[in-house]
């Protein structure tokens, strides 16, 4: 671990800071560190969601050092894609909910950090954008997939390929972030979002999760049966005999994660 990437448990909601000013770059250090965090979390069964934000006022993250890829080595720049892939690979498949309190700028590998995320938040002076083509790089922390995804094939050539960052009120409209909220509040809005997770079973949301990314990677065919297999599989869970008794008896549920 590192002081670069700050854990803090509350409830049944982790929270991770990135913690490396001035801007809250990526680099090997922090990379690392999250992958291992969110591994972590994934075996914490009191974890049910997790918030992602950056230290300060002015940046949720800038994105990589470029000062790392000053060299021009290939296997420095080997090493450290596959540590920004597997950093957010790891997050992307966080068997919880994870939000991004996106308080400020999210350049780079700081965006891709955030659409890695199953739902943003941003304050409303946010600046979103991934500006690798600008110094002869590419998105390589999942960004060229992701983008793409979420506001589809035309918005994202604009601002790959023609570098534009858009403000938060634009990220909103096109789908890059699901909610926008005044300046210095993205961080409560996202902790209150992520306290509603604890109504939810969270052996139901981890299932719910993995069927609905199971298409980007596959033919939405293909997951209609493993949706059916799903649910019948809920029934070997505590969760299920709790959430359904817990409503037929109009209390609420006391979950297990198990």
């Amino acid at each position: 671990m590192t002081d670069k990437l700050l854990l803090d448990i509350q409830g049944h909601t982790a929270l991770i800071t990135i913690n490396n000013p001035a801007a809250n770059t990526w680099d090997a250090d922090n990379l690392t560190a999250l992958r291992d965090m969110v591994g972590e979390l994934n075996n914490n069964r009191e974890v049910y969601s997790l918030v992602i934000t950056g230290q300060g006022e002015k940046f949720f993250s800038a994105g990589a050092d470029l000062k790392m890829f000053a060299s021009g080595d290939k296997t420095v720049a080997r090493d450290l894609a596959e540590k920004f892939g597997a950093a957010f690979e790891a997050l992307a498949n966080f068997r919880g909910v994870s939000i991004a309190a996106i308080n400020g700028y999210a350049m780079g590998g700081g965006l891709e950090c955030a659409m890695a995320c199953d739902i943003r938040i941003a304050e409303s002076q946010a600046v979103m954008g991934l500006p690798e083509a600008t110094v002869g790089l590419l998105p390589a922390g999942l960004g060229t997939q992701h983008l793409a995804w979420l506001v589809g094939e035309g918005w994202a050539k604009r601002m790959i390929l023609c570098g534009e960052r858009v403000d938060a009120a634009t990220a909103e409209r096109i789908g890059l972030v699901e909610e926008v909220v005044p300046k210095g509040t993205s961080l409560a809005a996202a902790m209150a979002l992520a306290g509603r997770v604890e109504g939810q079973s969270p052996t139901s949301v981890s299932a719910c999760k993995q069927l609905i990314q199971a298409a980007r990677s596959g033919a939405m065919t293909s997951a209609y049966t493993a949706e059916r297999d799903a649910f019948v599989d809920l029934f070997g869970t505590q969760d299920q005999a709790e959430g359904v008794n817990a409503f037929l008896q109009k209390r609420a549920p006391n979950w297990r994660n198990a």
